[in-house]
């Protein structure tokens, strides 16, 4: 079910916040009880019943919200992966590979929370508790862990696909449809890096066909 899951993705950083928020499932495609939440709240003094958050100029939409509150826990589930990477790779290259992506994220992290707080809304995690495609799961961490060899490198590289390009996919739908300059520039900034971060990842370990 992960294809409905990215569609899902894609569609919330597209401008359609409202409604794919209420609808947020795991990446299972089935909504469990309590994972279903409401749209983010506007901030205060911002416009009542708005879709998305505004700061005191009206330059945010709900796409450039969305998109900033979907990227920072798609990169801070990401760096429990990198770190195993770092530590645990077969190849060393990959490791070295890993703990530079782990670098980049932490302050790639710093913009993004920083975005967000120029919205005005709270850092709250509006996903907590949803496994959304790009997001590495405690499962495909725990079968990580227990991985060694050419199969580790193997199985990370194939998560780190997924959370590249994911994360690319929806930053394009940001710069696309986002109104915040500020915030459409990081995610053209989050593109090119995560292009960069991709081909150096294929050079050291192609993917399967």
């Amino acid at each position: 079910m992960r294809r409905a899951g990215a569609a899902l993705v894609l569609l919330l950083v597209a401008g359609l916040a409202i409604a794919l928020v209420a609808g947020c499932v795991a990446r299972s495609g089935t909504a469990a009880p309590g994972h279903r939440h409401g749209p983010p709240a506007p901030a205060a003094g911002g416009p009542a019943g708005s879709a998305g958050a505004f700061n005191a100029t009206g330059a945010f939409n709900a796409t450039d919200t969305a998109w900033l509150q979907l990227m920072i826990p798609m990169d801070e589930r990401t760096l429990p992966l990198l770190g195993l990477g770092a530590g645990r790779g077969h190849d060393p290259e990959l490791r070295r590979l890993a703990g530079r992506i782990r670098t980049s994220h932490l302050a790639e992290l710093g913009r993004l929370r920083a975005a967000l707080g120029r919205t005005g809304l709270p850092p709250a995690d509006v996903h907590k508790g949803h496994d959304m495609p790009g997001m590495v799961t405690a499962a495909e961490l725990a079968a990580l862990g227990t991985a060694t060899g050419p199969s580790f490198d193997r199985l990370f590289a194939g998560h780190l696909r997924e959370h590249l390009d994911r994360s690319a996919a929806v930053s394009r739908s940001e710069r696309a449809a986002g109104a915040d300059g500020g915030t459409r520039a990081l995610a053209a900034d989050v593109e090119r890096s995560r292009a960069v971060q991709r081909d150096l990842l294929d050079a050291l370990l192609p993917p399967p066909r």
